[in-house]
């Protein structure tokens, strides 16, 4: 652990990871956007995504996701964050079929009220489901690349420079979601 990210190997158990595909894979999917940018030619990012809300058949989800954002933020962060996750999670799905990637990006958000500070993905794929689709983060001279295995939490602060490197067999999911807190000071 350290460095540019923190990795929670075995944060979400096999049954849970089940359930989240389950919940991900019954929404309706949509093209992903970009929010502050243009990318007519959908060069910087292809891939589709669907919004969780929170009900009574995601509470759980929600609950435990939260539940790992204030361990990871107590234990390394630190941060003033808010008590509860105030942005839908977001189930991501990169297919090779579509050339499935995110170029570099900051989660810097919408420019609402509220300031992202903490950036999460649940790894939700075995790494035998796909090649490439690599999480990757630049930090100083270098890159660092999460690991893959299923059921990980990847943690890192918002403001990192990071991207999903082409899908080029297979497919990928994962739930994003961020977590936000007072403007920093």
């Amino acid at each position: 652990m350290g460095g540019p990210l923190i990795a929670w190997e075995s944060a979400f158990s096999a049954a849970e990871v089940d359930r989240i595909n389950a919940i991900g894979d019954s929404l309706v999917r949509e093209r992903a956007e970009l929010v502050l940018a243009v990318d007519a030619l959908g060069k910087k990012r292809v891939t589709d995504v669907s919004w969780l809300q929170r009900d009574s058949s995601t509470h759980w989800l929600f609950a435990r996701l939260e539940q790992v954002v204030r361990h990871l933020n107590s234990q390394y962060y630190k941060y003033s964050i808010f008590n509860e996750l105030r942005e839908a999670p977001q189930y991501t799905v990169y297919d090779a079929s579509q050339g499935g990637h995110y170029d570099w990006h900051v989660d810097h958000g919408s420019g609402g009220p509220d300031a992202r500070k903490l950036s999460l993905s649940v790894q939700l794929s075995d790494p035998s489901a796909y090649e490439g689709c690599d999480l990757e983060l630049q930090f100083g001279d270098g890159i660092v690349t999460a690991p893959r295995s299923r059921g990980a939490v990847i943690a890192f602060s918002s403001y990192v420079l990071h991207r999903v490197t082409p899908v080029t067999a297979g497919t990928r999911k994962s739930l994003v979601t961020w977590v936000s807190g007072p403007e920093f000071t």
